[in-house]
């Protein structure tokens, strides 16, 4: 019988667990003062068209693990996420969004009631948090040769309705992952950047 998806992740997150730490000094001092953020985050693209090409459970995990170790305010993570990965649960959520046909998606979002809420205002920081949650995500996936899409353009409501497991959640973003097909392009706005002394003020 084909183990779950899940199963296997939580078989390969056991050997990392084992691993974890051993030589986190090492690397450390090996790329302090490196450009290889920068390289990667200038690297990463919205990715519209995905191939069929199957993702491996490794890199699936390296990718959640990502999500895990992100902060949340007041480190309460009322972020969950999702792993959209069999046929029938991909068909239910393309009648929602198409998703560039990709055969991983992860719905992230977050449970209001478990955030931290500004005091002076009431503003809740679950989705700032979830917001944190799928950057790191979606930096991961490019750091293991992944292509990815940041989806906030869906409705929450339909979401509910076709997964309810996902309440009482707020859904604050899907992330559909993959391996870029032949017919992806890189948008033509993607190298476009305010100039530095628009983003920056120093006071």
């Amino acid at each position: 019988m084909k183990k779950r998806l899940l199963d296997r992740l939580s078989d390969i997150s056991r050997i990392h667990h084992r691993a974890a730490f051993v030589d986190v000094e090492h690397h450390i001092k090996k790329h302090q003062g490196s450009d290889a953020f920068l390289q990667l985050a200038g690297k990463r693209y919205s990715c519209r068209a995905f191939s069929n090409r199957a993702v491996s459970a490794a890199k699936i995990q390296k990718i959640l693990e990502a999500g895990r170790l992100a902060p949340t305010a007041k480190n309460l993570q009322p972020v969950h996420v999702w792993v959209v990965s069999g046929d029938e649960a991909l068909a239910r959520l393309r009648t929602i969004h198409p998703c560039y046909d990709a055969p991983i998606v992860f719905m992230i979002g977050y449970d209001p009631a478990k955030a931290w809420v500004r005091a002076v205002d009431g503003k809740n920081g679950g989705e700032i948090d979830a917001a944190i949650v799928g950057t790191h995500m979606m930096l991961a996936a490019t750091d293991v040769d992944l292509d990815s899409v940041w989806i906030g353009s869906f409705d929450p409501a339909r979401i509910r309705e076709l997964f309810p497991e996902t309440a009482p959640y707020e859904m604050a973003l899907l992330l559909p992952v993959g391996h870029a097909s032949a017919h992806s392009e890189v948008s033509s706005l993607h190298g476009e950047r305010v100039p530095f002394g628009e983003f920056v003020s120093e006071l």
